[in-house]
Formats: C-alpha cells, sequence, structure tokens
C-alpha cells in the first residue's frame, strides 16, 4: 500500500453536483486544515444548495466558472496553490447524449484536456483524481460471475460513456507523456440526498411522491449497481489519501438490481401498488444490460461499503420528502425520455434565492485563510483574458544578482516584483506572497561582506540573521504555499584536498559534504545549505566567483582582481552570469529541485583571466602575483578555492560553454578595446 498522501490545497470541479457535492462536504467536514476551492459553472443539475454544509466553513471557497476556461483554469490554479485536483465535472445523463451529443464532448473531453494543460505547465499538481464511469467498460454478459476489472478492455456503447473513455485516454496519456500524478475512479450508480431527479431513483421518487406513473425504458430487466453517496464520497477519501499514482480504482458493489426491482421498492416505500403504477415505455437506443465491477482494488485499501440498499432508499426517501421543492420545477427531468435541459449557454434557474456573497463586487466575507469565501465573477468579467503563467517574486534587489534578475525578467517578458519584507521578518515575506501571488520565489539576497567576507567576520549575529535564518524562514514559507524558490547560494563552501586535488579535473559534486569553514562567511552558507536538502521545494544553486560582463561592476570578480595590488595564481570554478542566470530561469520553468554546482564547466585561474583582459581590454595592463601564505597576512578569513563537478548542469543544458569560451563569448568579446590597433584573433 502506498504511503499515506496528505493534500493543502483541493480544487474540486463540478462540486456543486451530485456525487462531488457529498465529496466536498465531508472534507470539509473531516479536515479542517484542507482548503478546498471548488470550480463549477453551476449547470442545469448542480446547485449551491448542496454545498450549504461547507459554505460557512473558512477553508472553502466557491467559483462560478467553467472548466473549459483555459484562463480561468490557469489563474486558479497558480492563486490559490492548488496542489491536488479530483475532477468530477462532467455531463453525464445517458438519454441527453444521444439529443446532444457534442456537449458532451466539450464538457466531458476537452474540458478535461483543458485541465490536463493548466496542471502540466503550472507543474505543481501532486494529485489528480479523475472521476470516470463503469459504463466505459460496456455492457457485461448476464451470466458473467466475475467482474470487469481495471485492466479490463474499455468498450462504451453509448455517447456519454464513449466520451468519459476518451477523457480517460487523454488522463492516461498525461500520466505517461508529463508525469502527472493520475488516479482514475470508475463508479458504479450512485443514489442518494440532493441528486438531480433525471436520474432513475430521484425521479421514481417524485413521481410517486405525487401519484404519478414510473416509466421504465424497455421490459426492466436491466441491473445496475447502486451504492449510496455517502459510502461513495468515503471511497474518495479513501483513494485520495491512499491510492496509488498511475492506478485505476473501481468502486463498486456486487449487489446488484433490475430497474423494475428498483421501482417496485420505490413503489412499497409509498403504499403504490406497484402493477398499476409502473409502466413500460421505448427503450433508449442502446440501453446496456448490465454493468458489473470487481471492485476488490479498493477493498485492499481499507475501503467497504457501509449502507444496505434498504437503509438507502429510505433515507432518500425521507430527504425528497422533507425537500420536495429543492430543484424547482423538475417536471422536464420527470419524462420518460429528457433532453431538453442542456441546451449549450443556458444554465437552470433555482427557486431559492441565493443569499451568499457570491457576486463579484459585493463584499466578501473573509476568513483565516485570507480570502472570500465565495467568489463568483460576472460572466463578461470573470477573469482578465491573458493571465501571466509566470510572475517572480525576487528577494535581493538592491544585489547584484537581483538586480540582474529583474532586469532579465524585464528583457524577456516575464511579470516580477521584488520582495519588500527582510528575509528574517516571516509576517512581512507572508504578506509579500499573499500580495505578489508568485508563481515562483527568487532569493538573491544575502549577506557576503561589505567590501568583502572579511566584515561577516565581525558581524556575526547579523551574518546568521539574514544567511541561515532568513534563508530557512523563506524556503519554509514557499513550502507553505506550494512555491519552488530558487536559491542562489555559494560554492565557497570547498577547498582543493586529497580526494579533490588541484589541476586533476576531480571536482566536488553536488552531493559532497562541505570541507571547508575557513571563513564565517562560508560556515553560515554550508550550514544553511544543509538544512535546506529537507525542503524538497528549494533548489540551490552553488555560484561561484561571479562574472558579468559589467567589467564597472565593483562586484565583479575581474573588475576586484584587476584592482588588486598583487593577485594569487589558482584555478578555480567560476560563474559567467551572463550566460548562467538566463539558465536560472529556464531551470524555474522547468521546476527543478535540488542542489546544483552553477558554474561553467571546467577552472581557470587569476592569471589567465588578467591575460585575456590584457589581450581584449588593456594591452598595457600588467599584475603581480603572491602566494596563498602571502595572500593569508593581508586578509582576516582564508578563502576558498575549488573545483566544482558541473556534469549534472552540462547534462540539463548541453549548450552550456565551458569557463573559457564563455568568458570570450559573454565577458571580453562584447568589451573588446583595439586602441587604435587590430588585436589577433
Amino acid at each position: 500500500m502506498a504511503n499515506k498522501y496528505t493534500p493543502k490545497n483541493i480544487l474540486i470541479t463540478g462540486a456543486a453536483g451530485f456525487i462531488a457535492s457529498h465529496v466536498c462536504n465531508r472534507l470539509i467536514r473531516n479536515y479542517p486544515d484542507y482548503k478546498i476551492v471548488v470550480l463549477d459553472k453551476l449547470d442545469y443539475c448542480s446547485s449551491l444548495k448542496n454545498l450549504d454544509p461547507s459554505r460557512s466553513s473558512p477553508n472553502f471557497k466557491f467559483i462560478k466558472g467553467d472548466i473549459a476556461s483555459a484562463d480561468l483554469v490557469h489563474f486558479i490554479l497558480q492563486t490559490e496553490f492548488i496542489d491536488t485536483i479530483m475532477h468530477f465535472a462532467a455531463q453525464t445523463h445517458v438519454d441527453n447524449s444521444f439529443g446532444n451529443s457534442f456537449e458532451f464532448t466539450k464538457n466531458n473531453i476537452y474540458g478535461t484536456h483543458v485541465l490536463l494543460e493548466a496542471c502540466k505547465v503550472t507543474g505543481k499538481i501532486k494529485r489528480f483524481i479523475h472521476v470516470s464511469t463503469d459504463e466505459v467498460y460496456g455492457e457485461t454478459d448476464e451470466d458473467a460471475v466475475v467482474g470487469n476489472h481495471e485492466a479490463s478492455q474499455l468498450l462504451p456503447t453509448n455517447p456519454y460513456s464513449a466520451t468519459k473513455a476518451g477523457a480517460e485516454m487523454l488522463v492516461m496519456a498525461y500520466g505517461r507523456s508529463y508525469g502527472l500524478p493520475v488516479i482514475t475512479t470508475r463508479g458504479n450508480n450512485v443514489y442518494g440526498t440532493n441528486q438531480f431527479p433525471e436520474k432513475l431513483i430521484p425521479k421514481f421518487i417524485l413521481l410517486a411522491m405525487n401519484g404519478k406513473i414510473l416509466p421504465i425504458h424497455g421490459d426492466g430487466s436491466n441491473v445496475r449497481s447502486y451504492l449510496y453517496c455517502e459510502d461513495v464520497a468515503e471511497a474518495f477519501e479513501v483513494i485520495l489519501h491512499r491510492g496509488e499514482v498511475g492506478h485505476v480504482y473501481n468502486i463498486g458493489t456486487k449487489k446488484e438490481r433490475r430497474v423494475i426491482d428498483v421501482a417496485r421498492d420505490i413503489c412499497r416505500l409509498f403504499n403504490l401498488d406497484p402493477e398499476s403504477q409502473i409502466k413500460f415505455v421505448e427503450n433508449r437506443p442502446f440501453n446496456d444490460q448490465r454493468y458489473f465491477l470487481d471492485d476488490q482494488k479498493l477493498k485492499s485499501l481499507g475501503w467497504y461499503e457501509r449502507t444496505t440498499w434498504e437503509e438507502g432508499l429510505k433515507k432518500t426517501m425521507e430527504w425528497y420528502v422533507s425537500n420536495p421543492d429543492w430543484w424547482g420545477d423538475v417536471s422536464g427531468a420527470l419524462l420518460p425520455h429528457p433532453r431538453m435541459l442542456m441546451l449549450p449557454g443556458i444554465e437552470r434557474q433555482f427557486n431559492a434565492p441565493d443569499t451568499s456573497n457570491s457576486v463579484l463586487g459585493s463584499a466578501p466575507v473573509k476568513n483565516k485563510f485570507n480570502q472570500s469565501r465565495m467568489l463568483v465573477p460576472s460572466p463578461k468579467h470573470n477573469i482578465p483574458s491573458q493571465k501571466p503563467s509566470l510572475k517572480f517574486l525576487i528577494y535581493g534587489r538592491t544585489g547584484w544578482i537581483g538586480g540582474l534578475l529583474g532586469k532579465l525578467c524585464e528583457k524577456q517578458g516575464i511579470p516580477f516584483e521584488y520582495g519588500k519584507g527582510r528575509l528574517e521578518q516571516r509576517s512581512q515575506l507572508l504578506d509579500d506572497i499573499q500580495t505578489v501571488k508568485p508563481t515562483h520565489v527568487f532569493n538573491a539576497a544575502g549577506v557576503t561582506g561589505r567590501p568583502n567576507v572579511d566584515w561577516c567576520e565581525t558581524h556575526k549575529p547579523e551574518t546568521i540573521r539574514t544567511n541561515v535564518v532568513g534563508t530557512l524562514t523563506l524556503a519554509d514559507i514557499c513550502r507553505e504555499h506550494d512555491l519552488l524558490m530558487m536559491n542562489y547560494a555559494t560554492g565557497c563552501i570547498f577547498e582543493y584536498d586529497a580526494t579533490h586535488p588541484l589541476g586533476t579535473g576531480v571536482g566536488f559534486k553536488e552531493e559532497d559534504k562541505p570541507n571547508f569553514t575557513g571563513s564565517f562567511y562560508s560556515k553560515t552558507k554550508a550550514v544553511v545549505e544543509e538544512l535546506l536538502r529537507e525542503f524538497d521545494n528549494v533548489c540551490t544553486l552553488r555560484v561561484r566567483m561571479p562574472i558579468s560582463s559589467d567589467l564597472s561592476n565593483p562586484r565583479n570578480f575581474i573588475t576586484k582582481i584587476t584592482r588588486y595590488n598583487k593577485v594569487v595564481d589558482i584555478s578555480n570554478s567560476m560563474t559567467i552570469l551572463d550566460e548562467l542566470l538566463p539558465v536560472s530561469i529556464e531551470m524555474a520553468k522547468r521546476n527543478l529541485r535540488g542542489i546544483w554546482n552553477f558554474t561553467n564547466p571546467g577552472v581557470v585561474s587569476h592569471n589567465e583571466i588578467l591575460q585575456m583582459y590584457k589581450d581584449y581590454i588593456d594591452p598595457n595592463f600588467n599584475w603581480v602575483n603572491f602566494s596563498l601564505q602571502e595572500q593569508a597576512k593581508v586578509i582576516v578569513a582564508p578563502r576558498s578555492n575549488n573545483e566544482l563537478d558541473a556534469s549534472k548542469l552540462k547534462n540539463e543544458f548541453p549548450e552550456l560553454l565551458s569557463i573559457k569560451d564563455s568568458l570570450i563569448k559573454y565577458v571580453f568579446e562584447p568589451n573588446r578595446k583595439t586602441f587604435g590597433w587590430e588585436l589577433s584573433n
């Protein structure tokens, strides 16, 4: 059995309908820590009243809208930080599918495709539970003693089941092609309270309540299996928490009943004579004789049917007797062959007024999740037509890398905002997240020292506060909101040793533990990197001796060493920001995580860089070397020297240039100065 899955923010589509409303109300009742967002277009067979038990709960939110609206779906996934989808929304009445089959294709196939594509783009969905039907298996042989199991062939026989089978194929394809964590359910017939009376049992109950004839298609010998709604809601609760990704689960029962027997049982509940109350009418074009499921796989997860047929039918009858006007005028649904209820663009009107704060522009009721309990956008202005698929929140505005990131976002047309909060102030960071509503967070903030890391040796509390406490606080808040944090760290946590000697080309890998403790700055960075390994929402980028094409920037490694009186000469891994910062944005788009050596492949020495500077920039430039021992006399803290193995990054981005080639292409060629004479190539 798979480990128990715990969702945070669940989107339930079609939850104002019958089955999904029971699932939603159950989850709200049993899991107050889960945020439940409902998306429903309030079609003819759905009603907000079905969600009355949930609507006052602080962890509930309703959004009126269509799953076929890609902009709206994408907006919801991003702004509500959805990690789990339970996809119930569908047209389900078989009779309607014969007369209006294109609407079934639009809702059941296209709508599902829109959801799947949004999940692929956002890359944050950890469970996608697709609700299908037993009818995709087609008709079961009358004498079959073993039901259809989850690997049985799909042989749909009507437009409704064909669209559900088609949707299943898309779900399966997205699971295999894109790694979307999908689970599919196929259920028997469900009955119970607040079901729209186009379905057999509520239709017969309402007709019997008024002493009217119960019409049966054909001769009534068709066999169906019926499950009570609360048992089915519990099944979805079990599948949500214990279902295995990539699997299909039948939700069924071995207890079968002929349609004629269902009608007779309802007649008896109302003390009516079945012989005079039941009338056989023309059968529908293809009325499958029997659906029979093997439900053992779901039972192995711990679920079982609790409600007997007699108990469930009595509860259902009592509810409809107590709520005869729940659905208003449903005379059209009570016809033997109803087909008029789902004309495109027509929504059912309800007699009962909606007294919730459900209209955009009215004063919303706020709750502890800092959101409106109800949100029903007006049809013309429900959402901006162009919502950004990406929005970055960047920390480190005044820093070198943070400033460059903002310029890159502007150049690429990516919406972004700089964080206003200080990293160590949790409440300020939360305000930033709520205000900006980012898709990704970039942390380029940190203390490196003024003018260098020696500053950290005498300012240890300040260094800890930002580099350790602040970084961990931001990572934790991002984890709570299921946001990927791109963290610009450092590779200055290693030094050449016996296993990784200078000049051998053997670099430190991502899994290697830091071995350099010479500076307090490096100590804080090593500590926080180790702790961040526990956060699966963080991408740590080990930057080393960063270089850019801006040779006037005092933070540029080249600018620094050209201004020193003396320099050491030792080979190191380095990061060419002009090439690698765009790569970090692409890594965010790909939702890459874990630790990455964020340097160009290979090493380059101080002298090699200075020679390039002389060749390309200033032919009159000269420099003087001194040893590490001599350097130690003029600095407070030792410096890190190492080679990082960049093969992991190179494998992800094969076009990545070596350090020397990148220096020439991105730094020296753009800054070439001839001083009146041509440089040789």
